[in-house]
């Protein structure tokens, strides 16, 4: 596997049994793949038309939803489908857009890498910001999923919100089919590094460029986010639920405590003496699998957890850029979460305007039917196939 994923992610690879193209049980009508081996019978043919059957066609949906096959499928997959494709894409004259996630432009230039997109022909780019739900469908099962938030992602937010609202603005067809991927391609920041040295780009002889205006937090040269480089999410709830659950306004820095280690921290809101709320921030798999025994035996008392697969959270997520030789893990992180306090200014997202702007001429209101359909999923435990792990023993 390319050395641009991080070792854990590589290293995966050594349980595997068969080949990705091997014993495949998805077929056109969702069954088993038939057999080759020949059959007991002999069977006779009178016709001379020679049967025409469609050519089974896999997506990189279908094989990381399916738990018939093994992790290098999975793995290769990921390879073949993302810096290939994209640039295939851009090769055909398709109208690509781009949305930048945060984490990226701390990794690498920012600058540059607006320029670089730009000069690649006919994309647009704006600004944005997945691993957990893939091992709590194929691993932790129904004792989990249904305490999972609903919203999409805000990588799959932004898909949905370019194929349907930006499309239509733009004057292209918007996204009217289920069948249809939200988002058509994925690079990681080491991707992203690959595709500029590829390219051979000499930065300082491109011109300046900025960035699109439709749906971005990037004005006068600032990024605009909330306090946490993963989103943000427990801050950001925990602001909101103590203020309308319980009329308190959580002023200042919310203080998270740490508990056993840096990748654990909780908080708590009380009122009249009592704990009313308590959070967490829970980082890595084996903080991860803590939080899953408490759950299976009743005994987690959180009101809402931030789960990110990676330590760390997503600045060292397995796609990132590796630390430079003489650097530490530790040390890019840390100066890696330095430059979000220093670039990102925080603001209310609640406060949003461009949000707003976009309930009042699209999506009606907050949790109205077009907003559930659009920004809302639901996860579905998937069911263990030994059929095809025997057919390889």
């Amino acid at each position: 596997m390319s050395e641009k994923f991080s070792a854990t992610l590589r290293i995966g690879d050594l349980n595997d049994f068969i080949a990705p193209s091997q014993a495949c049980i998805v077929s056109l009508k969702g069954l088993k793949a038939s057999s080759t081996k020949p059959s007991a019978k002999p069977e006779v043919s009178t016709s001379s038309k020679q049967l025409k059957q469609k050519p089974v066609k896999i997506s990189l949906k279908d094989c990381l939803a399916c738990s018939g096959c093994v992790t290098s499928a999975e793995t290769v997959m990921l390879e073949k489908q993302s810096l290939d494709e994209f640039l295939f894409n851009i090769d055909k004259g398709k109208a690509v857009i781009v949305s930048y996630l945060l984490n990226q432009e701390l990794h690498l230039p920012c600058i540059l890498e607006f320029h670089h997109f730009r000069s690649l022909g006919n994309s647009r780019l704006f600004l944005s910001h997945w691993v957990r739900i893939c091992y709590a469908e194929k691993q932790l099962g129904s004792y989990v999923l249904p305490y999972i938030s609903s919203v999409k992602s805000p990588q799959q937010t932004i898909g949905v919100i370019v194929k349907n609202n930006i499309c239509q603005k733009m004057g292209l067809r918007p996204l009217m089919c289920t069948m249809v991927s939200e988002v058509d391609s994925v690079l990681t920041s080491g991707e992203v590094l690959e595709l500029i040295q590829l390219k051979g780009v000499d930065f300082k002889g491109l011109e300046e460029s900025s960035l699109d205006g439709m749906l971005t937090n990037f004005n006068e040269g600032h990024l605009y986010g909330v306090q946490g480089s993963s989103g943000g999410y427990a801050e950001t709830i925990f602001r909101y639920a103590g203020k309308v659950l319980f009329g308190r306004e959580v002023k200042g820095p919310v203080d998270f405590r740490t508990i056993k280690n840096s990748d654990f921290q909780e908080v708590t809101l009380e009122v009249e003496g009592k704990t009313v709320l308590k959070f967490a921030l829970c980082y890595g798999f084996r903080n991860l699998q803590n939080i899953v025994r408490k759950i299976k035996i009743g005994k987690c008392d959180y009101h809402f957890l931030e789960i990110m697969a990676c330590p760390s959270g997503c600045l060292n997520g397995g796609g990132q850029v590796k630390p430079q030789p003489g650097q530490s893990a530790k040390e890019l992180i840390q100066l890696l979460q330095t430059a979000y306090m220093e670039n990102v200014l925080i603001a209310d997202p609640f406060g949003n305007p461009l949000v707003q702007s976009l309930y009042d001429e699209w999506l009606e209101h907050p949790g109205s039917e077009k907003a559930k359909r659009l920004f809302h999923t639901d996860y579905h435990p998937v069911v263990k196939s030994i059929s095809s792990q025997l057919h390889n023993w």
